[in-house]
């Protein structure tokens, strides 16, 4: 992703684990940034629970997924080419790990997201940490889990601002029982194993120390 003067900027809303509220929080600076007067457009959001994210969602103009018909069944996926046409001046994309379907445009939605920085566009968009490339061998030792959706390091090293998400394992866990957490695919058939205690303290440490290395690194450049 190369760094230009009309480049968008990229913001990252990074937890350790879903259910934190990164996309709650993206939701409510997209509201502080329209009524800032930025023109600002959901191109992707993910098909969550809780109805306080789903509140905040109204009043931000919605661009409509594209409808592909996949094994048999209809999926939705996010229309870039509908965000490029509408061009606004921040896209709001959940999700950033999130693998596109087959013929896509691009194999990764953040490559998606890397199209529309170089078109001008301002990103927010939501991150956990066992998503992070060079983590994933670590969050398999702690959990047990193969993560198959990365996002590479360099996109997070490119961004122009990290943002952490965090609550406390016992909030995580009261979420998690009202049915308020949307779980990807790849953590909902280990989700005993997922949210034990242990891993969520683990990953917690894991984001923290993350984002404070990235931090000494930009203090050091």
């Amino acid at each position: 992703m190369e760094n230009g003067a009309n480049r968008g900027k990229l913001t990252i809303f990074l937890g350790a684990t879903p259910g934190v509220g990164k996309t709650y929080a993206m939701l409510e600076s997209a509201h502080d940034k329209r009524a800032q007067g930025v023109d600002v457009v959901v191109g992707w959001i993910g098909a969550y629970k809780g109805t306080e994210t789903k509140h905040l969602l109204r009043g931000l103009p919605l661009v409509a997924a594209r409808k592909n018909d996949y094994q048999g069944r209809v999926v939705l996926e996010m229309d870039i080419d509908a965000i490029l046409e509408r061009c606004p001046q921040l896209a709001i994309v959940d999700n950033l790990a999130h693998i596109n379907l087959p013929g896509s445009r691009h194999t990764h939605r953040y490559q998606d997201v890397a199209e529309l920085l170089q078109s001008g566009i301002d990103v927010f968009t939501t991150l956990n940490i066992h998503h992070v490339e060079s983590l994933k061998d670590i969050v398999e030792q702690i959990t047990g889990i193969q993560v198959k959706e990365t996002v590479p390091d360099r996109l997070l090293e490119e961004a122009d601002q990290i943002k952490l998400i965090d609550v406390s394992p016992e909030e995580l866990s009261q979420r998690i029982k009202e049915g308020k957490v949307y779980l990807p695919d790849d953590v909902e058939q280990s989700l005993e194993k997922f949210f034990r205690p242990g891993n969520i303290n683990a990953l917690r440490e894991l984001a923290l120390r993350y984002t404070a290395q990235r931090v000494d690194r930009q203090l050091n450049r």
